[in-house]
């Protein structure tokens, strides 16, 4: 059964429900809510005394919610000053980092200022990660709008930029002062990126929580068809297991490496075919099948349990067949991921059942291989 809410405050208008990321003095909260977004200047105002931020997103976003945004810091007194950013990969650069560094500092930013995230995870890691670099780390807040930023990207304060060889190569960790998810984007978001979101949402089942990943089974139809009810138990779910991860791992030292299941192969997919192909999600669901069959080579995973995975993967619309792509160039990127251990050689989260994954070391290249071209299961 999914969790119930726990709702704060007195008056039907003031509920949120709350999740708390407990790491002492960086704790925060996440708020989700329908219909949240109006009473951001409320919640800033309450957590953090700030005079001044820098919004960051982008045209599509700004266009969607920037009014409210806006209008919402400007009534609690906030001066505030917008930025938009490429939608896509591409505004994860060093080229886009140096101009939000131009902007903060035209604005007269101070470390009693803040950064404000409204997006999917491109903008989140860019924002994140200016956030935490400027004058040695200012006040930083997430407004996810994409469900892959409110169920993952945007819990647990990683935040980055690309280099053209690898994704994520350079970043920082830098905690939110509080995470703000209003489910009602989701309504805006195209079907495409709905897909792509899920594959978060069922790495999420796949490598900690059985339960999410039978309610996904059962409520394809009422999932996809936009159903903002069912949408909030899957992002909610999702934000608990994540911070459960978080709090015990922050640095991802050790358990924390579990999130990462289908990321390595992910990433090379998304940095081979220049970030522009597929979306994250769809790489990472890639990623996920190929990890899924390696695990059934070396006997650690049921190859049911795998074809149930791949079953639903395709039940949301997302990809599970490796595409046509130069497998030299790929087993590079692999290398170069940043999730490998100090010895060079990759180290993958694998699948032992359904809920159950663990990290594994000294994986060969030629094991990687064979189940990259092993085929469908």
């Amino acid at each position: 059964m999914l969790p119930e809410k726990h709702f704060l405050g007195k008056q039907k208008a003031e509920k949120l429900l709350q999740i708390r990321v407990e790491l002492k003095k960086n704790s925060y909260p996440l708020y989700i809510e329908q219909g949240s977004l109006s009473r951001l200047g409320d919640i800033l105002k309450g957590r953090q005394a700030l005079s001044k931020v820098v919004l960051v997103t982008n045209s599509v976003i700004n266009d969607l919610y920037g009014d409210t945004v806006r209008e919402s810091l400007q009534a609690v007194g906030v001066e505030i000053k917008t930025v938009e950013v490429p939608d896509g990969e591409e505004a994860k650069s060093l080229e886009w980092l140096g101009k939000l560094f131009d902007v903060f500092v035209e604005f007269r930013m101070t470390r009693q200022s803040g950064v404000i995230a409204l997006g999917g995870g491109v903008v989140g890691d860019l924002a994140g990660f200016a956030a935490a670099t400027f004058m040695r780390g200012v006040s930083f807040v997430q407004i996810p709008t994409s469900l892959i930023a409110q169920v993952d990207s945007s819990v647990g304060g990683k935040t980055a930029i690309n280099h053209p060889r690898g994704k994520n190569l350079i970043g920082a960790f830098h905690q939110p002062k509080f995470v703000l998810i209003d489910v009602d984007m989701l309504k805006t978001l195209p079907e495409r990126e709905l897909k792509s979101g899920m594959a978060e949402v069922i790495k999420h089942g796949l490598v900690m929580d059985s339960g999410l990943f039978e309610y996904m089974e059962n409520n394809v139809a009422k999932i996809l068809s936009f159903d903002l009810q069912s949408l909030e138990q899957l992002v909610s779910r999702s934000c608990k297991n994540k911070a459960t991860i978080v709090e015990k791992d922050e640095r991802e030292q050790n358990m924390r490496a579990i999130l990462n299941y289908g990321h390595t192969i992910g990433h090379s997919i998304e940095a081979v075919t220049g970030f522009s192909v597929f979306r994250h999600g769809e790489a990472i669901a890639i990623g996920m099948a190929v990890v899924s069959r390696l695990a059934v080579n070396m006997g650690l995973l049921d190859k049911d349990c795998a074809i149930r995975q791949n079953r639903l993967l395709a039940d949301y619309g997302l990809p599970t067949a490796f595409p046509d792509l130069d497998i030299d160039e790929i087993m590079d990127a692999v290398h170069l991921d940043k999730k490998i251990r100090s010895g060079g050689k990759p180290r993958f989260v694998l699948l032992n059942d359904i809920g159950k994954a663990g990290v594994v070391e000294d994986i060969t290249d030629d094991q990687i291989r064979e189940a990259i071209l092993g085929g469908g299961l």
